[in-house]
């Protein structure tokens, strides 16, 4: 795949179905990919996740889950090897950054880290939780994000 996209951890749907992305926020994440990229889902991306349990009562995950899980995810990277990684959310920029700084700071520019390019933006179910005003900006910033991604990849 020429681009992944690592969310935090499944939910509830995810948890059930065993796929990534399938509720709400994998249903806006589709629209961004087939409508906004126009790449196939299917086809053109990878999804994964920092953890691969869903936390208890949709918690956030801990250092520790997230240390668990580490390798797992290092390795889909390694077998994926994506041209463009897209961390959705700060558990995600955060892990693959190593950088503590909030989605927010780490946003709206490409990031090099070990040869690999990551273009960090809003959370889906983030965007999914504004209204009014801020979902027109969340939707405008994570649009841009996109469109960064998608000039890295020649698109």
């Amino acid at each position: 795949a020429r681009v992944m996209f690592v969310g935090e951890g499944p939910g509830a749907e995810e948890d059930r179905t065993g796929v990534p992305f399938v509720g709400a926020a994998g249903q806006l994440l589709s629209g961004i990919i087939e409508k906004g990229m126009q790449l196939s889902r299917a086809n053109d991306v990878y999804i994964a996740n920092v953890v691969k349990c869903r936390p208890p009562e949709n918690r956030d995950p801990t250092p520790q889950e997230k240390a668990i899980c580490s390798a797992w995810l290092d390795r889909q990277i390694e077998l994926v090897d994506p041209a463009v990684i897209v961390p959705l959310g700060s558990h995600a920029a955060g892990r693959l950054l190593r950088s503590a700084a909030g989605i927010g700071r780490l946003r709206g520019r490409v990031h090099q880290l070990d040869g690999r390019k990551l273009v960090p933006t809003y959370h889906p179910a983030y965007v999914l939780r504004q209204s009014g005003p801020e979902l027109a900006a969340v939707k405008a910033k994570v649009w841009d994000d996109i469109r960064l991604a998608m000039a890295e990849l020649g698109l």
